[in-house]
């Protein structure tokens, strides 16, 4: 059975399972270059509007597999130095979090269990993230000697604080549901047989929304994270508004509004 289960929960909702449950869905090398082709499937995929990412099993993801990994497939030689080794594993996994916030489609985090080392940093990364009560999140990072990859100094201080995340990540104590749901780490706890019915949910509140509309907020929440101006992100909005406002969906959303009806968009 594959490592990663990827199916069709409703039109437009796709969801994806990381599924070594008896490894609590640590990663091997495989499994990241399975992640990155179907992050990469989804810049092209009309058909799917929200993505659902989550976890078999007890848990979401305790990180990299440190057993049985086995060996990356995009190096080329095997013979390098371990530095060398390290560097072109760590280029080539280190694209996932850049992939997800690239996606047209939202990406909603669903996290069951423990979130750990890349599982970590795939909650970050995702556009909202909602918890099980029985989640925690723990910076295994600092078992392999640093405290810190896959952005998680860049993302975790954005999500709740510099200071916060300083503690945090320094000292690697895990963050359990509830707290980080206060601190903003995720949208919401919930309990844990509710987990994938409020991320439905929150899907399909999303889904309702103009596709084109959807991808360019999604694209402006992010980049204006970084802009120098007010000025410069609101122009970034005003072109994003007036490529959604141009398209056909616009023009059905309105007319679903005034009808009182669900609206079914043709991305065009």
């Amino acid at each position: 059975m594959a490592d990663i289960l990827v199916d069709q929960l409703e039109e437009g909702v796709k969801r994806l399972t990381l599924n070594r449950p008896q490894q609590l869905n640590a990663f091997t090398f495989g499994m990241y270059s399975e992640l990155i082709s179907i992050l990469q499937g989804l810049r092209h995929d009309s058909k799917t509007r929200v993505v659902i990412l989550t976890g078999s099993g007890k848990g979401f993801c305790s990180g990299h597999d440190l057993k049985n990994a086995g060996q990356p497939a995009w190096i080329d030689d095997a013979d390098q130095g371990k530095a060398y080794i390290g560097r072109h594993a760590m280029s080539e996994i280190s694209s996932i979090p850049l992939l997800m916030r690239q996606a047209p489609q939202p990406i909603i985090c669903a996290v069951n269990g423990a979130a750990a080392g890349i599982g970590y940093a795939l909650a970050l990364a995702s556009d909202v993230c909602i918890a099980s009560r029985s989640a925690k999140f723990v910076n295994s990072i600092h078992n392999a000697a640093t405290g810190h990859e896959l952005g998680l100094s860049y993302l975790l201080p954005r999500a709740v604080g510099t200071q916060r995340a300083a503690e945090i990540l320094l000292t690697a104590r895990p963050v359990m549901a509830d707290e980080a749901e206060r601190i903003g780490l995720v949208l919401r706890a919930v309990p844990d047989e509710e987990l994938l019915a409020s991320a439905l949910e929150l899907a399909r509140a999303i889904r309702v929304n103009v596709p084109m509309g959807i991808w360019l907020t999604k694209q402006s929440l992010w980049l204006n994270q970084g802009v120098g101006s007010l000025e410069a992100a609101i122009e970034l909005e005003s072109r994003a508004v007036a490529l959604a406002q141009s398209t056909a969906d616009a023009a059905e959303k309105r007319a679903a509004f005034l009808e009182k009806r669900e609206p079914r968009f043709t991305n065009k």
